[in-house]
């Protein structure tokens, strides 16, 4: 029976690798000389340091550039809230997604369903397979799930004939 996974995963080397270009460009950029602007991931988590706001928008805006570059989608990043840390300096914590959420997971397979396409859909963990006799129908499917929810960086992998 064809089948495939909807996923939501980033390439986490991309995203270290602008994460580490970031954190270079800081380094050498004047306007950044003798501040405490840095950037660093520990898992999923990219917490970016300034000593202004202001300084956060400027590092995020470099590693928004840097993402964009290596082909990584931006709706990947999860923002946190500014928080005030010793002295006069903030921080970010960005949450990079990864999986699908329950609730959203409910939404696509819902959306399928009234779809009335001839297409199953079945929540694994935090990815969701769809199967059906078709491929034709898979297709449609995929392409509903594309239109419908624009707002994460989904993927289709795992294509069985």
């Amino acid at each position: 029976m064809p089948s495939f996974d909807t996923v939501c995963e980033p390439d986490l080397v991309e995203v270290r690798n602008a994460v580490d270009n970031t954190a270079k460009e800081i380094g050498t950029r004047f306007d950044f000389k003798g501040t405490a602007a840095a950037i660093e991931l520990k898992d999923k988590e990219i917490t970016l340091i300034g000593d202004a706001e202001f300084q956060l928008v400027q590092v995020e805006d470099i590693l928004r550039n840097k993402l964009t570059k290596r082909s990584v989608d931006v709706r990947f990043l999860d923002k946190g809230n500014v928080q005030k840390i010793g002295g006069d300096k903030v921080k970010q914590v960005i949450k990079v997604k990864n999986g699908i959420e329950s609730e959203t997971a409910k939404k696509i397979q819902r959306l399928i369903k009234d779809s009335k396409l001839k297409v199953q859909a079945a929540i694994q963990g935090d990815a969701v397979r769809v199967t059906g006799a078709k491929r034709d129908d898979l297709q449609a499917a995929m392409a509903l799930i594309k239109k419908d929810v624009a707002d994460l960086p989904l993927s289709f992998n795992n294509f069985r004939d």
